[in-house]
């Protein structure tokens, strides 16, 4: 799929329903491919870090999570159509799922959480099947067993989706790093979606969403946590405008 320039990065410029007919293609081609969003967060990550520059640089699908990044592609002359949320893009991925006999895994968030998410999913999507579920304990990332372990689970299942929940930029890293090592046909990066879908952690009203305000919400949920990554690091989006104007 064609790529457009976006600050520091790659973005592929679709609609929601452009989004799932391409995943659906992927899963269909049997190619193993791999899906980021980005944010603002994700979009300063990557400035001081080559490495996960390579990583977002190098998927398959690369969507906007961000209302502040479809204002800054306006600016730039090259509007994007919409912003794709994993957690608007999950849930519409595993409806087409239900129907067309999919099979998913998921991966990350607290112990627990997934196999809820799971049991919900089962309620209210007569059909869905997924096929795993697992939450890695902390640094499972730089411990051999186990990350045998992820993939020997996941390869015995062969899941059409594996949605990731680990945050930036770990799922994605550990994606890159392992997408030849498991057998998964579509793997994508869904940040804290596992936590939506098991019903523990609210999202932003749709009117805050629409008008790019989920981060504000978000910081009036848990703000000791998220009053760095909003007032101090993501702020500096401002110099990366003029940067790669």
């Amino acid at each position: 799929m064609e790529k457009q320039a976006l600050l520091n990065t790659y973005i592929n410029n679709l609609t929601m329903s452009e989004t799932i007919d391409e995943i659906e293609q992927m899963i269909e081609s049997g190619k193993r491919s791999y899906v980021v969003a980005i944010n603002v967060d994700v979009v300063m990550k990557i400035e001081n870090d080559s490495y996960l520059k390579k990583v977002v640089d190098g998927a398959d699908m690369v969507l906007v999570d961000g209302m502040p990044l479809v204002w800054i592609s306006k600016m730039q002359g090259k509007p994007l159509k919409a912003k794709i949320s994993g957690s608007d893009l999950v849930p519409l991925l595993f409806e087409e799922a239900a129907k067309k006999n999919y099979t998913v895994f998921i991966i990350g968030g607290k112990d627990g959480i997934a196999v809820q998410a799971k049991r919900r999913l089962e309620r209210s999507m007569p059909g869905i099947r997924i096929v795993g579920t697992y939450a890695p304990p902390l640094g499972f990332e730089k411990d051999d067993d186990e990350l045998n372990k992820i993939n020997e689970m996941i390869s015995n299942v062969k899941p059409d989706l594996l949605i990731a929940c680990f945050g930036c930029p770990k799922q994605e890293k550990w994606i890159y790093e392992n997408i030849n090592k498991y057998n998964a046909k579509v793997s994508i990066c869904a940040g804290a979606t596992v936590d939506f879908l098991a019903g523990n952690v609210k999202r932003a009203p749709h009117w805050m969403s629409e008008h790019g305000l989920e981060w504000f919400y978000r910081f009036l949920q848990e703000p000791k946590r998220m009053f760095k990554r909003y007032f101090i690091d993501d702020i500096k989006i401002l110099r990366l405008i003029k940067k790669y104007k």
